[in-house]
């Protein structure tokens, strides 16, 4: 199966989570930090036109100091087929 973009590959927007994007074994880090800085748009947006988020910026930050952390510590650096953490 083919997949288009990033949410596609993570099951559709309905089941985001920037925790499990952080932590998803079939992702490099660049393409979840895409995704996550992706997702900190969406709900920082939504936030300033007064819409309710599901997930806080500040929350999505963690994901992507999360991720950070494992590239500095060499976690992830292995091909996607071995998984990434």
């Amino acid at each position: 199966m083919i997949f288009d973009t990033l949410k596609q590959r993570m099951g559709g927007k309905d089941q985001l989570n920037p925790m499990q994007i952080a932590h998803h074994t079939l992702f490099t880090a660049r393409e979840k930090i895409e995704l996550l800085h992706q997702l900190k748009a969406e709900a920082t947006g939504a936030k300033t036109e007064g819409a309710s988020v599901a997930y806080e910026p500040e929350e999505i930050d963690q994901a992507i100091a999360e991720v950070r952390e494992g590239v500095e510590s060499s976690v992830g650096t292995e091909t996607v087929f071995k998984g990434d953490y």
